[in-house]
């Protein structure tokens, strides 16, 4: 299972790599093989305000739907068109190209609650 050690996780399996107030959101690599193969992806607006952990888009495979969380509060500033173009993609690069938004944190100190790429893998070990 592939764990980046530079990420944050949530319990729901989304990431989010933090660069000063911007973090970047995806899924896990083990999220997107528990969903099998990707068919579509529904991202949030640009510009909505979240709170961490609301619903702010869901992702559908050929096995089921589900929600994708916020894992920080904040505001969305950018989203990856090419996960609605090209779902696949978070198949096959969930950590890289498969990313599906960013968010201006508004409260920077919610991600350091996250678990670390450590607790995250037995968190996820414990569930497979």
């Amino acid at each position: 299972m592939s764990v980046p050690d530079n990420l944050r996780y949530t319990k729901d399996h989304e990431w989010i790599r933090v660069d000063s107030s911007t973090g970047r959101v995806g899924i896990t690599q083990f999220a997107a093989d528990q969903l099998g193969d990707i068919v579509y992806v529904d991202l949030p607006a640009v510009g909505i305000e979240v709170k961490q952990f609301d619903v702010i888009a869901s992702i559908e495979s050929v096995k089921a739907v589900s929600d994708i969380y916020a894992p920080v509060s904040g505001k969305v500033t950018v989203v990856n068109a090419t996960v609605v173009s090209k779902p696949e993609i978070v198949n096959s690069d969930p950590f890289g190209a498969g990313w599906m938004f960013e968010i201006a944190l508004s409260n920077p100190s919610e991600s350091a609650a996250l678990l670390s790429p450590a607790d995250y893998e037995s968190h996820a070990r414990s569930h497979s």
